[in-house]
């Protein structure tokens, strides 16, 4: 998958593993995920899958922060949430929002199949152990998509590794780009601004 990396994203993982930042970064970073692949969807569908949306990605924080703690880098933990949303919109029928082609999506659980195996996690079941005791809100399929699926925000042909565009727009292969020093958490969504929609994820 190809994913992008900038100075917000290395805050963002700094305040989400800090005490006292996390719980404000989170729930900013949930409605920012929210809001980016509502944008992808037509307009009619938004409100009906906001919930849902909220809490499953509420539930990947939690699969992020356990990849960290498994040694992944900050790219590969970020693709892993990713991955398990993909699995969600596809389980839906929600084509439009994926990042992904479906006959990518076993390619890309193998390549994190040890965490996700760790966890619980299928394509079937994306959240595995990080799903809430009470549930994801439910929200309607629209499985008629996947009988002529378009994909038409997905980018095939990056289902090998994890790819990073950089913020100086260069794409590296792996993942392993080194983590700024002195990584300020107040650039994170919810901390030390007023804008905590903004940003890619």
């Amino acid at each position: 998958m190809k994913i992008h990396q900038n100075p917000r994203h290395w805050a963002s993982k700094k305040a989400l593993t800090t005490p006292g930042l996390s719980g404000v970064t989170r729930y900013a970073l949930v409605k920012m995920h929210t809001r980016i692949f509502l944008g992808k969807a037509d307009e009619h569908r938004r409100e009906e899958r906001r919930g849902h949306l909220d809490s499953f990605f509420d539930a990947t924080m939690d699969s992020y922060v356990a990849a960290l703690d498994a040694g992944h880098t900050e790219a590969e933990a970020r693709e892993i949430t990713h991955v398990q949303a993909n699995f969600d919109f596809f389980n839906h029928g929600w084509t439009e929002m994926m990042e992904i082609p479906g006959d990518e999506l076993e390619a890309h659980y193998r390549r994190y199949e040890t965490f996700f195996d760790r966890h619980g996690i299928t394509i079937d079941d994306p959240l595995g152990e990080f799903a809430p005791a009470a549930g994801i809100d439910p929200a309607p399929e629209t499985l008629d998509k996947l009988d002529t699926p378009e994909y038409e925000n997905a980018i095939a042909g990056f289902d090998d590794d994890v790819y990073v565009e950089t913020a100086e727009g260069e794409t590296v292969a792996g993942g392993d780009t080194d983590e700024p020093m002195n990584v300020d958490p107040r650039q994170a969504p919810g901390v030390g601004d007023d804008e905590s929609s903004k940003g890619t994820s």
